[in-house]
C-alpha cells in the first residue's frame, strides 16, 4: 500500500498526485436544454453548479418542452452531487411522470435513478423518528428503503435483465439486512438466519451483477465483499477488497481500503488495519470514516496501557482531538463520531451533550452496535442522573439491540444488575451477574460482573456476622473468595491490562480473617505496596538506600487503619516485633494527619493503636514500655477501662502479694459493671482461691462471682460462662467414684460443666477455650478419646500454649499411638518457659516407657528412664517423680532379664543391676515419706521383692549372661564381625543402589533436557522455514503496492512425458507479458485441450493468493501443492491420457493452447456457481473471441463455468481472476 502514491504519481522527480473520486465526474458544468422557438436550433443554457432551490420551475419547463430523458436525468444527478437528493428525487419523479406515454424502456432508467436516490437517502436518514416529531416530519430509513423497492420493482417489470438493476437489487438488501433486528434465540449463532438470508441474496445479486459486466463491475465486487463481511467470512471478504484494489487501485470513492482494514480489525490483525486506514486517510483526509476508524484505532490502543502513564495521553489526545473530532466536524450526524464523543462527555461528566450526541448515533447508524452503544450511553447517563426507571429502559434497548437474552450486549446487562443494587433487590443482581458470568468467553472474562458478584457476597458474609442470629454463610464466603481471586488472578496477566484495586484487597482480607489470617495479612500487605507506589517522589526521603529504612519512612504516609491491621495481624501470628514497627508506624500517619489539619478525628485512632502498641510491648516481655504506654492513655483518658486492666494485671503479676491485689480491688470497685474488669477479677480470684479450695464447689469464690456475672450484668457472657464450666470440672475431676452413687454424682457434675461449655458455644461456635472443655469432658468422663482428639486438633490453631499440646499427647499416648504422642510432648516443652517443665518430662518418659513396653526395645526404657530423670531434677523435692525414676529402673529390670542371651550384653544386665539398687534405695525413702504416693505397705513390698527376688534373680542372669559370653566369645566376636561386615556390605550396597539410581535420574533428566532442546531447536528451524517460506513466496505488487502471494513455477516434465499429459502453471507475469502479444502473435493458438478433472481437483489456480498470515493457510497450500503432485501419479497420468484420446473427435488440443489454460482460468470471473463438485467447462482463450460470438451454445457453456473473454487490454485490467478466488470456492455457501 506504501507504493499506491508512486504508482498513482509522476516520475522525474514530479509530487505524486494522490488518486481523487470520479463520482458525478461525467456530469458537466452546464448544459443546453433544446426549446421550441422561432429558430430550430434555439436553447436554454442551464448553470449545473448553480442550480435554484427550488426544482419547480425547472420541472415545469422540461415538460413542457417535453425533454428528453437524459436532460432529466442530468439535472437531477447535478442536484445529487450537490447533496440536494430530495430535489433529484422530485426532478426524477416529475420526468418519469412525463415519461409516461413514451416508450416504457425510456423511463427504465429514470425509475433505475430513482431507485438510487432512494437507496442514497436512506443512508442518510435517521433509522428512529425523534421524540415528539410529528409522524409526517422525519422520513425514516425504512420508509425510503420501502420507496426503492417499489421503484426497483417497477423497474423490473419494464426490463427484469437491465443490468443496473443487480446490483441495486444487492445494495437494497444489504441495507435491508443492516436494519434487521437481531434474533433473541439462545441458540443464535454468528449472524442471524434473517439477517443471513438476506446478505446471500445480496451476495447472488452482486454475483450476477458482475456476470453480466463480465467481472468488470468493481462496485459489484465491493457488494460481494461487503456482504461477506456482514456473513462474517473476514478472510474471503478481505481477499475480495484486494482484489478490487489491485484492478483498481485509483478507487477511492468508494475506497476499499477501509473495507481491508475492517477486515484485518476482526482478524486481529489491527497494526494492518491501522495501515490501511492510514492510506485511506492519506487519499483522502477529508474522508469522515477513515477519521473515526484511526480514532477507535488509537482509543483502543489507549485502553491497553496505564490512565496513569503518559503513553495513554497522547493516544487518547490523538485519538480524539486528531481524528474523532475531525470525523465529527465533516459529518456532524456521522453515527460513530457521535457515540465516542457521547462517550468522552459521559466520562467527564459533561452529561447535558451525551443525550443530543446518542440519539444522533441511534437514529442515523445502519448498524444495530452503534445503536446499541447509543442507548447504553443514554442509559450511562440517567444512571448517573439516578433516573433508575429511564435507565434500565435504557439498558434494555440497548440489550436487545445485540440480540439481547443469552447474547446481547454485557455491559448494559452489567447495568441493570447495578442498578438492582441500587434498589437493594440483591437476589435479582446476584441471579443477572451469574448469568453474566456463565454466558462470557473463559478467555475473555467479564471480570466488572466478578468483581461487583464477590462484593455482593462478601457483603452478605460481613451482614452475617454482625446480625443477632447467624446463618450458614460458607457457600457465600467461598463464591465470594472465588469470583474476587479470580480477578486478582487476572492482574498478573499483562495482556489483560488489569489494574490492581485495593477494595477487592481488603474485601478478601476480611474474607481471610478468620479462617486464613496468613492470606488476609498478604492481602494487606499488597494493599500497602499499592498505596507506597502511589507516594509522589517529592515525598520520598533524601539519601536514603536502605530498602527497609526506606519503606518504614514512607509508611508515615499511609492509611493509620491499614497499618493497624496489619500489626494486628503479625501480632495474631506472633510477630511482635513487626507488629510493634506497624503500630508505631500507625501512629506517625496519625501525627501527620493532625499535623495536615486533615479533616479526620485522629483521637480515637491514637487510643486504640496505642493501646495495641502496649500490648505488642507485653508479649515481647517489654514490660516497662508497655506500662508507659498505658499510664499515658489514662492520662489521656482516665476513663479507659482497658487500659486500667492492663496496668492492674501487670502490678499483679509482679507483685501478687499487696501491691497487685489492691490494684485490681481498686478496679474493679470503680468498674464493678464493666465485664472485662469482672473477667479479670474473676482470673484474680481463681488465683488467691486454688490455695484453698473448699469442700463444695458452690462455695468457690470465683464461681459465685461467675454466677453474678450472669445473674445481674450479662446472662451471655462468655468468659463466666466458660469459667464456670471449668470449676464444675475440676470438681467433678475431684470427686469420689468408689460406688455407684458417687459415679452418678460424678457424672452429673461433668454434665453440668458441658452445659455451659455448649452455651458459650453457642454463642460463639469459634470460641476454642469452651470446645477444649467439651473435649476434656469427653476423655475423663466417657475416655471417648476418638471424638475428642478431632477438637482438640482444631483448637489448637487457635489456643498455641503448652497445655493444648500436652492434651493431644495424652490422647495420642491412650490411642497407644506414641510416636505422635512424644511428638506433642516435645512440641509442648519447646513453647515458651517450658523447656524444663517436670510435668512435660515426666509425660514424655511416660509415653516412651510405654512405647518400649510396646515396641519391647530397650534403647525406648533407657530414654524413657532419662526423661524421668531430667523431671527430677527439675523438681528434686516432687517426690513422685522420684517414684517414677524407681519405677522405670524396675521396669528396665524385669524386661531386660526376658530378653535372651544372644540380645543382651553382660554390660547392660550390670547397669540395670545399678539402677535396681538405686530403685530399692529411692523405694525406702520414698516408704517413709510423710506423703508418698501409694500406701506405705505396697511401696515397701515392691521394695522387698526388688530386693529379694528380682536381685538374686538379676545375679543369676548376670552370672549366666558371663559364662555364655566367654564360652562363646570367640563365636561372639566373629558373629559381631561378620554382622559388623554384613551391614557394611549391606550399606554400600544401598549406597551404590542410590548412586546407580542417582546416575539414572540424572541420565534421564539429560535425556529430557536434550530432548527438549532438540524439540526447540527442531521448532525453531521449522518456524525459521516457514517465515522464509512465506517471506519467499510474498511479493510486492507493482500495481497496489501489497504484499501478495507469489505465484508458482510450473512442476518441470519429466523426460519422454507426452505433452498432452500435464499443463505447466504460468506465473502472473508471463501472463501479463502474453497481454501485450499482438492479436497475429497469438493467432495460431487455436487449439483447445479439455482439461483433466483432476488437475482442477486442487482449490488454487494461482499462488497470487493473498493468505493470513497464520500458519494454517501455508499448510493448505503445501497440501494442496503434495495432492496436485500426487494426483500426476503414472496411473492418472494414462486416465489423462486415455480421456484425451476419447476427445480428439470433439476437440484438438496442442501445446500452445495448453500455455494459455492457467491464464484462461485467470480471466474467469469469481461468480461461478458454486457446487459440491466443480466440473471442467470448455475454456476459452483470447484468440477465440469471433469464434465464440457465432457459437452461442459454447459461449453459454463458458459462461456457465464462470468463465468470460476479453479481446481488448485495457479492459483485462479491471477483471477478476481466479488469482482473487476464495479457497473455499469449491465448497458450497
Amino acid at each position: 500500500m506504501a507504493m499506491l502514491a508512486t504508482r498513482n504519481g509522476h516520475a522525474n522527480g514530479d509530487v505524486p498526485l494522490a488518486p481523487v473520486s470520479k463520482r458525478f465526474s461525467d456530469i458537466p458544468s452546464a448544459i443546453d436544454i433544446p426549446v421550441r422557438g422561432d429558430q430550430e436550433d434555439e436553447a436554454v443554457e442551464l448553470e449545473l453548479e448553480d442550480l435554484v432551490d427550488d426544482p419547480t420551475e425547472l420541472c415545469t419547463l422540461f415538460e413542457n418542452e417535453r425533454a428528453a430523458r437524459t436532460y432529466w436525468m442530468t439535472v437531477s444527478l447535478a442536484y445529487a452531487k450537490q447533496g440536494k437528493i430530495d430535489h433529484a428525487i422530485e426532478m426524477l419523479n416529475r420526468g418519469g411522470n412525463a415519461m409516461q406515454d413514451n416508450n416504457p424502456k425510456e423511463k427504465l432508467s429514470i425509475v433505475t435513478c430513482l431507485c438510487w436516490m432512494y437507496l442514497w437517502k436512506s443512508r442518510e436518514s435517521p433509522r428512529v423518528a425523534p421524540d415528539g416529531a410529528l409522524p409526517s416530519e422525519p422520513k425514516t430509513k425504512d420508509y425510503y428503503l420501502q420507496l426503492a423497492t417499489s421503484s426497483l420493482n417497477e423497474a423490473s417489470r419494464i426490463n427484469p435483465a437491465f443490468p443496473p438493476l443487480f446490483l441495486a437489487r444487492g445494495v437494497l438488501q444489504l441495507l435491508k439486512a443492516s436494519l434487521q433486528a437481531p434474533s433473541k434465540a439462545p441458540s443464535a449463532g454468528h449472524v442471524d438466519q434473517d439477517k443471513a438470508d438476506l446478505l446471500k441474496s445480496a451476495l447472488k445479486a452482486f454475483d450476477q451483477a458482475s456476470k453480466v459486466s463480465q467481472g468488470k463491475n468493481m462496485l459489484a465486487s465491493l457488494g460481494r465483499a461487503r456482504a461477506l463481511f456482514g456473513l462474517g467470512n473476514y478472510k474471503e471478504s478481505l481477499e475480495t477488497y484486494q482484489s478490487v484494489l489491485r484492478k483498481m487501485p485509483d478507487l477511492v470513492d468508494p475506497d476499499p481500503r477501509i473495507g481491508i482494514g475492517c477486515c484485518f480489525w476482526q482478524l486481529r490483525y489491527k497494526d494492518d488495519a491501522r495501515q490501511a486506514w492510514e492510506r485511506a486517510h492519506e487519499i483522502n483526509p477529508e474522508s469522515k470514516t477513515a477519521n473515526i476508524l484511526l480514532g477507535l484505532y488509537y482509543l483502543d490502543a489507549s485502553g491497553r496501557v496505564p490512565t496513569s502513564s503518559p503513553e495513554f495521553i497522547r493516544l487518547y489526545k490523538k485519538a480524539m482531538t486528531e481524528y474523532t473530532q475531525k470525523s465529527f466536524k465533516i459529518d456532524k450526524n456521522q453515527p460513530l463520531a457521535c457515540a465516542t464523543f457521547a462517550s468522552y462527555f459521559l466520562s467527564s461528566k459533561n452529561l447535558s451533550h451525551v443525550d443530543s450526541l446518542a440519539n444522533k448515533a441511534i437514529q442515523y447508524t445502519d448498524v444495530n452496535a452503534i445503536a446499541s452503544d447509543g442507548w447504553y450511553l443514554l442509559a450511562r447517563k440517567e444512571h448517573f442522573s439516578s433516573n433508575f426507571d429511564t435507565a434500565a429502559n435504557y439498558y434494555r434497548l440497548a440489550d436487545e439491540a445485540r440480540g439481547g437474552l443469552e447474547r446481547g450486549y454485557p455491559p448494559a446487562k452489567f447495568g441493570v444488575a447495578q442498578l438492582s443494587v441500587l434498589n437493594n433487590d440483591l437476589g435479582e443482581a446476584k441471579l443477572r451477574l451469574e448469568k453474566i458470568i456463565q454466558s462470557s468467553n473463559k478467555n475473555e472474562r467479564n471480570y466488572e460482573a466478578m468483581i461487583l458478584l464477590g462484593t455482593l457476597y462478601a457483603e452478605e458474609v460481613f451482614a452475617n456476622q454482625y446480625a443477632a442470629s447467624k446463618e450458614d454463610k460458607s457457600a457465600e464466603m467461598r463464591k465470594a473468595v472465588e469470583y474476587l481471586e479470580h480477578v486478582r488472578t487476572a492482574w498478573k496477566d499483562p495482556k489483560k491490562n488489569l489494574s490492581p484495586d485495593s477494595a477487592i484487597l481488603l474485601n478478601l482480607a476480611r474474607l481471610y480473617e478468620s479462617e486464613h489470617p496468613d492470606k488476609a495479612l498478604e492481602c494487606l500487605l499488597q494493599v500497602e505496596q499499592l498505596e507506597i507506589d502511589q507516594i509522589p517522589l517529592s515525598e520520598h526521603p533524601a539519601n536514603m538506600e536502605d530498602d527497609a529504612a526506606l519503606r518504614n519512612a514512607l509508611r508515615k504516609n499511609l492509611p493509620p487503619q491499614l497499618l493497624n491491621n496489619i500489626g494486628c495481624f503479625y501480632s495474631q501470628s506472633e510477630k511482635h516485633e513487626l507488629a510493634s514497627q506497624m503500630f508505631e508506624a500507625a501512629l506517625d500517619s496519625c501525627m501527620r494527619i493532625g499535623e495536615k489539619g486533615e479533616d479526620m478525628d485522629t483521637d480515637a485512632l491514637v487510643t486504640t493503636i496505642s493501646f495495641n502498641l502496649g500490648r505488642s510491648y507485653e508479649s515481647q516481655g517489654l514490660t516497662d514500655r508497655a506500662v508507659e504506654v498505658y499510664e499515658k492513655l489514662v492520662a489521656r483518658h482516665d476513663d479507659y477501662t482497658d487500659a486500667k486492666a492492663r496496668l492492674a494485671y501487670i502490678k499483679l503479676r509482679k507483685n501478687p502479694n499487696k501491691e497487685g491485689p489492691d490494684a485490681v480491688a481498686k478496679l474493679y470497685q470503680e468498674n464493678p459493671s464493666d465485664l472485662e474488669v469482672r473477667a479479670l477479677y474473676g482470673w484474680y480470684l481463681g488465683r488467691m482461691s486454688s490455695k484453698k479450695k473448699s469442700g463444695s464447689v458452690n462455695e468457690d469464690p470465683e464461681l459465685r462471682h461467675y454466677k453474678h456475672t450472669l445473674q445481674h450484668y450479662d446472662k451471655h457472657d462468655r468468659y463466666a460462662l466458660v469459667g464456670m464450666g471449668n470449676l464444675y470440672m475440676m470438681a467433678a475431676r475431684e470427686m469420689r467414684r468408689e460406688t455407684d452413687v458417687d459415679k452418678q454424682k460424678r457424672s452429673a457434675m461433668y454434665t453440668r460443666a458441658v452445659e455451659f461449655f455448649d452455651k458459650a458455644l453457642q454463642l460463639d461456635p469459634k470460641n476454642a477455650h469452651a470446645a477444649q472443655g467439651v473435649a476434656i469432658a469427653l476423655i475423663e468422663e466417657k475416655k471417648d478419646y476418638k471424638a475428642a482428639l478431632p477438637i482438640f486438633l482444631k483448637v489448637r490453631e487457635t489456643i498455641k500454649d503448652a497445655n493444648m499440646y500436652v492434651n493431644i499427647g495424652h490422647i495420642y499416648a491412650e490411642l497407644r499411638q506414641f510416636s505422635k504422642a512424644i511428638e506433642s510432648y516435645e512440641t509442648a516443652l519447646s513453647k515458651e518457659s517450658k523447656a524444663n517443665d517436670p510435668g512435660i518430662l515426666a509425660c514424655l518418659g511416660r509415653a516412651w516407657l510405654n512405647r518400649g513396653r510396646h515396641e519391647r526395645n530397650l534403647d525406648a526404657y533407657k530414654t524413657a528412664l532419662d526423661y524421668a530423670k531430667k523431671a527430677l531434677e527439675a523438681s528434686p523435692d516432687a517426690i513422685h517423680f522420684k517414684f517414677n525414676v524407681a519405677f522405670v529402673q524396675i521396669q528396665q529390670v524385669q524386661f531386660i532379664m526376658n530378653v535372651p542371651e544372644t540380645q543382651r550384653t553382660l554390660a547392660q544386665l550390670e547397669e540395670a543391676s545399678v539402677g535396681l539398687e538405686a530403685a530399692i534405695v529411692a523405694l525406702d525413702e520414698i516408704a517413709t515419706h510423710p506423703q508418698p504416693p501409694y500406701p506405705k505397705a505396697d511401696l515397701e513390698q515392691r521394695a522387698n521383692m526388688a530386693r529379694n527376688t528380682q536381685r538374686k534373680q538379676l545375679g543369676r542372669q548376670s552370672e549366666s549372661q558371663k559364662e555364655y559370653e566367654e564360652k562363646n566369645k570367640e563365636k561372639l566376636a566373629a558373629a559381631l564381625e561378620m554382622r559388623q561386615a554384613e551391614m557394611k556390605r549391606r550399606e554400600e550396597e544401598r549406597q551404590k543402589a542410590l548412586a546407580q539410581e542417582r546416575e539414572r535420574q540424572e541420565k534421564i533428566r539429560k535425556d529430557r533436557e536434550e530432548i527438549a532442546a532438540r524439540d526447540r531447536e527442531l521448532a525453531e528451524q521449522r518456524a525459521e522455514e516457514d517465515r522464509a517460506h512465506r517471506e519467499a513466496e510474498m511479493t510486492t505488487d507493482s500495481e497496489t503496492g501489497e504484499k501478495v502471494k507469489r505465484k508458482r513455477k510450473t512442476r518441470p516434465k519429466s523426460t519422454g512425458e507426452p505433452k498432452s499429459k500435464s499443463r505447466p502453471r504460468k506465473k502472473k507475469g508471463d501472463a501479463d507479458g502474453e497481454e501485450g502479444e499482438s492479436d497475429e502473435e497469438r493467432q495460431p493458438k487455436k487449439k483447445r485441450k479439455l482439461a483433466s478433472k483432476k488437475e482442477s481437483s486442487s482449490k488454487y489456480k494461482s499462488a497470487e493468493i493473498v493468505v493470513d498470515s497464520s500458519d494454517d493457510d501455508d499448510d493448505d497450500l503445501e497440501r494442496a501443492e503434495k495432492a496436485m503432485e500426487s494426483h500426476r501419479s503414472p496411473a492418472s497420468d494414462a486416465d489423462d491420457a486415455s480421456r484425451a484420446g476419447e476427445d480428439e473427435d470433439r476437440m484438438d488440443v496442442d501445446n500452445a493452447a495448453d500455455q494459455n489454460d492457467e491464464e484462461d482460468e485467470e480471466e474467469e470471473v469469481t461468480t461461478r456457481a458454486p457446487t459440491k463438485r466443480r466440473g471442467r467447462g470448455r475454456v476459452l482463450d483470447d484468440s477465440d473471441e469471433d469464434e465464440d460470438e457465432d457459437a452461442g451454445g459454447a459461449t453459454a457453456n463458458a459462461e456457465a463455468a464462470g468463465g468470460g473473454s476479453d479481446g481488448d487490454e485495457a479492459g483485462g485490467a479491471a477483471d477478476t481472476s481466479m488469482a482473487d478466488a476464495p479457497p473455499d470456492e469449491d465448497e458450497e455457501e
